[in-house]
């Protein structure tokens, strides 16, 4: 099989990959870091309307459920609820969907910062939050919380993990966070046509092996273009499935000792990379896979029968894919796979698991903000009881309503004829953001989604996967940041070639020395001791 060595994927994720590192390395000048309040919030819990009356701007991405009903969330009955609640009047700017990275980028350097930015301060700025603050990007928020954010403070005060974990090593307080429920950490994994598996005599696939009898039997006998399909965000976003059956990982994870490592130069990583370029030069993966920059790309291919399987979110993909997709297949069905090992009853090495803290779905108050009290008092709205219950579950009497004390969805998510549950959820909830998500809330309208998650829980994710809130040093930071965007961009470019044969395998171990002579060792032991220090919080 000839591949031609101009690879239109690969010229495109090199070229990214080089905006974003010249992006990165701009330098920035913000309005001067605001003064700490002076005065005590007289009434806990509660917002006092007369001393909220205002206008704020927030940068925030928007659910790829909802842009395809508004441009903004503003126009959501979710957005005029929680104005109608605070008296504040609040002007967002989403991202185009796909692109958040890039455009966070352009934000930062274009030095006209909006007041509140919703994005993941520990990997996605340069140095981290610590050099965020210290570039007076955004502020510290120790004070602020501690005297005018109530409903946060009592969290924190009850939930010390949870505290642990907000904070830099020196102590610092710089989001309002997103926290997840216990029962909402595992959201995405693989998934599969189940209605194609009965067709073809085949039981759901747990091992690499079975995985190549499925995918080929997609190809040849339903005519698959694509049998196994993925999102590509700067990598494949696979979430270490079938790299994981190798015990490594496409990033830095934790082995089994407590020890950092860097995943793509394992010598395991050569076997799941060979897997995945036999896969590629058999048809298997989607050959367009590095153009799958937006859900909608991977809308079409998983209900246009291009593609039988993937790896995507349980409420966002499976869902609205099994809602979609039963209009025209009454048939259609989407499970849960499990995370695959390369030996049958083998638990899987890693997988998706988050942590109660999620980094990409937590505001920070920029330094431009002219009335950071204002902004403190609504993102600490969402953390009161009202509040969390218009996050979680909308308005009482349209999106729900509260049956035997259980909050429970209206029939008007689920039968609005115009649009699905996912759709009609996003527009009164905000599913991401910095808030306490509520364990009785559920976006699965599908038994098969309650399944599934039960499915890719069973993994060791736990045990080894890095968190990403670490918080190294501003010296560290600098040092990650020279070395690490070299390193990324590095890897990606040779896994990119790798998968598809325009770089043989053979070269691993050249590739290998490459990394380490570009200093991932270094980059490797800043981690460590960042996650030593964090153990020591």
């Amino acid at each position: 099989m000839h591949i031609s060595r101009n690879v239109n994927p690969l010229h495109i994720s090199v070229c990214l990959l080089a905006a974003i590192s010249l992006l990165s390395a701009c330098s920035l000048e913000t309005a001067p870091q605001q003064d700490a309040p002076k005065s005590t919030v007289e009434a806990p819990g509660e917002l006092n309307r007369d001393q909220t009356q205002g206008t704020l701007t927030s940068w925030e991405p928007i659910n790829t459920n909802l842009f395809t009903i508004v441009n903004n969330m503003a126009e959501t009955p979710f957005g005029k609820q929680l104005e109608k609640d605070t008296g504040i009047k609040v002007k967002y700017m989403h991202p185009a969907d796909g692109q958040a990275k890039e455009q966070f980028n352009l934000l930062i350097a274009s030095n006209h910062l909006p007041d509140v930015i919703e994005y993941d301060w520990n990997s996605a700025y340069p140095g981290g939050p610590e050099k965020a603050m210290a570039d007076q990007v955004i502020i510290p928020l120790n004070d602020w919380i501690d005297k005018k954010a109530p409903n946060l403070k009592k969290l924190l005060q009850s939930n010390k993990e949870l505290d642990k974990m907000i904070k830099t090593d020196s102590g610092k307080y710089y989001i309002f966070p997103m926290v997840r429920p216990d029962n909402g950490l595992v959201f995405r994994g693989p998934m599969i046509r189940k209605d194609w598996l009965d067709e073809l005599g085949l039981t759901v696939p747990t091992t690499i092996d079975e995985w190549y009898t499925v995918l080929k039997a997609f190809k040849e006998h339903k005519g698959a273009s694509a049998p196994l399909t993925a999102m590509y965000s700067n990598e494949l976003m696979i979430q270490d499935a079938f790299i994981g059956a190798y015990r490594t990982a496409n990033r830095y994870y934790i082995d089994d000792q407590g020890k950092v490592k860097y995943g793509p130069i394992d010598p395991q990583f050569k076997e799941a990379l060979t897997l995945l370029r036999t896969w590629y030069a058999e048809g298997l993966i989607d050959k367009d896979f590095a153009l799958n920059n937006d859900s909608k790309a991977l809308d079409n291919r998983m209900l246009s029968d291009s593609s039988g399987a993937t790896v995507y979110l349980v409420s966002g993909g499976m869902g609205r894919w099994m809602e979609t997709g039963r209009k025209k297949n009454p048939q259609f069905q989407l499970v849960g796979a499990p995370y695959p090992t390369l030996k049958k009853g083998e638990r899987a090495f890693i997988g998706q698991r988050d942590f109660q803290y999620a980094p990409v779905g937590s505001k920070a108050i920029s330094a431009a903000a002219t009335n950071p009290e204002l902004a403190v008092q609504w993102l600490d709205y969402a953390f009161s009881e009202q509040g969390s219950q218009l996050f979680n579950f909308g308005i009482k009497g349209e999106s729900y309503e509260v049956i035997n004390g259980v909050p429970q969805y209206t029939d008007k998510m689920s039968r609005s004829g115009k649009y699905n549950f996912q759709q009609m959820i996003s527009q009164y909830t905000k599913p991401n953001g910095p808030f306490l998500g509520d364990g009785r809330k559920s976006f699965n309208a599908f038994p098969e989604q309650e399944e599934t998650i039960r499915i890719w829980e069973q993994t060791d994710a736990a045990k080894h996967v890095m968190p990403l809130f670490l918080t190294p040093t501003i010296e560290e930071s600098k040092e990650m940041a020279k070395l690490n965007t070299a390193i990324t961009s590095f890897k990606e470019e040779m896994f990119l070639k790798f998968i598809t044969g325009v770089e043989p395998l053979d070269r691993f171990d050249d590739y290998t020395r490459r990394i380490q002579e570009m200093g991932v060792d270094k980059v490797t032991r800043i981690y460590q001791d960042a996650w030593d220090r964090y153990n020591k919080r």
